[in-house]
């Protein structure tokens, strides 16, 4: 089923419509808070090895994939990188050329540019790790969902934990590559999803970047001693005051949009916990500048860099935010993001809600209270910051099981509709293996129709 022009519909408006992630700790930056507040949880969890996303998300061991982006303990070079790649579909416009070098990797091109807001101006997504990225038939499997329901793009990992998921132009910043393979053929992939009209979404973990940290250690948080910070999975962070590391970041993803990506996605816009048990953060260059204000120093510099390639900029943030007045200590503060980004897509995942919270009994059983609640608290200081764009959020949905009761088509149904009662029509579905066969049943089935109150 192939999908071009507006897959947008609107329906008569009468109708009323691997191992666990554990929460810890939200850092909350008002003391007398902190406690009331604790449903924040880190990337990874505590001590204990994790698969988390959207920044924030988990799953349990039977329902992750063991390629999962988030996993330490996956394969550095995996099956996948020897797929060949996706053949292009009849394209609804002439392909762009592209290079490639001597050992068959193709490397960046110019493509046409995507008009997101007339395009897509509505996402329901699905999020695509590393390594399925680099499967072609993975792929394929993940274009034929969208082709079939309501899906109309896919957030796909260009830039994580391990690096960089493509070949850059720039030969400085293919020096933070890391050494998880590549998306073959990554300008085929993009004109194959263009010929179905899915948008490509690329997705970038910023600041918790350990190869870009061994690469450039000047560019790190260090410790009062003047020596490497490291965090409790002894990895390195990059120093969010660095601004050659703002150009490395923005650099990335200009070339992503010149390549065919109609949106980025910034991911782990935030510093690293400041546990007690950890030795002192240190952050050079800082000159007193307050954490949320440096990020969204980034935000406001990325967003306005990328709109002049006519892309467009997002980034994920903790559901927390939400909710809290004021800061987290990770700098994360909604008044200070929200302006700085074309959409926020909060991690409102019920199972990181502790009991009581939003004053709900068992968050991680009350999926559409939970998104409902969250979302309409943005909404409403979104409203009093005079943001006005429709879609300005778009939160992230659990479609994994961390805890009782196990999630599956009806949890997924019932976030949706949380978000469509808070005034949002956009979504993107995080299982950190890109496994969603699962949940197709909550899935509608052709074009995207609005649903938002």
């Amino acid at each position: 089923m192939m999908r071009y022009a507006s897959r947008l519909v609107f329906p008569d408006p009468s109708p009323d419509l691997t191992e666990l992630a554990r929460p810890v700790r939200a850092f909350v930056s008002q003391p007398l808070v902190a406690a009331a507040y604790s449903a924040c949880t880190a990337e990874r969890g505590n001590s204990s090895p994790s698969i988390q996303g959207g920044s924030a998300g988990g799953a349990s061991a039977t329902t992750v994939a063991p390629a999962a982006v988030h996993d330490t303990s996956a394969p550095t070079a995996t099956a996948a990188n020897g797929n060949p790649a996706i053949a292009p579909a009849t394209a609804a416009s002439p392909a762009p050329t592209s290079t490639v070098t001597s050992a068959g990797t193709t490397v960046n091109r110019t493509a046409g540019r995507i008009n997101v807001d007339s395009e897509f101006p509505v996402v329901r997504a699905l999020y695509v790790n590393r390594f399925a990225a680099q499967s072609s038939k993975r792929m394929k499997q993940l274009i034929q969902i969208a082709d079939e329901t309501e899906i109309n793009a896919l957030v796909i990992d260009m830039k994580d934990e391990f690096g960089l998921n493509y070949v850059p132009s720039n030969k400085e910043f293919a020096r933070n590559g890391g050494r998880a393979g590549i998306i073959k053929g990554l300008p085929a992939m993009l004109d194959t999803l263009r010929a179905h009209h899915i948008l490509p979404s690329a997705r970038m973990v910023t600041f918790k970047d350990s190869v870009t940290a061994s690469v450039h250690p000047e560019w790190t948080i260090r410790r009062q001693d003047g020596t490497l910070w490291r965090d409790k999975k002894n990895n390195a962070w990059v120093n969010p005051y660095h601004h050659e590391l703002w150009d490395y970041n923005i650099g990335v993803a200009e070339e992503l949009v010149k390549m065919g990506f109609g949106e980025v996605q910034f991911d782990y816009i935030r510093f690293p916990e400041p546990y007690p048990s950890l030795p002192t953060q240190v952050f050079p260059d800082s000159k007193g500048t307050p954490k949320p204000d440096v990020l969204a120093a980034f935000l406001k510099d990325a967003t306005a860099r990328i709109a002049k390639l006519g892309g467009r900029t997002s980034a994920d943030i903790f559901g927390l935010v939400t909710t809290v007045r004021g800061a987290l200590e990770v700098g994360q503060e909604w008044e200070k993001i929200s302006p700085n980004v074309d959409v926020v897509l909060p991690m409102v995942y019920p199972s990181h809600y502790p009991r009581g919270d939003l004053g709900l009994a068992v968050p991680n059983a009350q999926p559409y209270e939970v998104l409902k609640i969250s979302l309409s608290k943005a909404k409403q200081r979104d409203q009093k910051l005079g943001i006005t764009r429709k879609e300005h959020v778009r939160p992230w949905l659990q479609a994994f099981t961390l805890g009782k009761p196990a999630y599956g088509p009806a949890e997924l149904e019932a976030q949706k509709k949380g978000a469509y009662d808070a005034g949002y029509d956009g979504w993107v579905l995080w299982n950190p293996g890109s496994k969603f066969e699962a949940f197709l049943p909550a899935l509608e089935k052709g074009e995207l129709v609005s649903h938002k109150k």
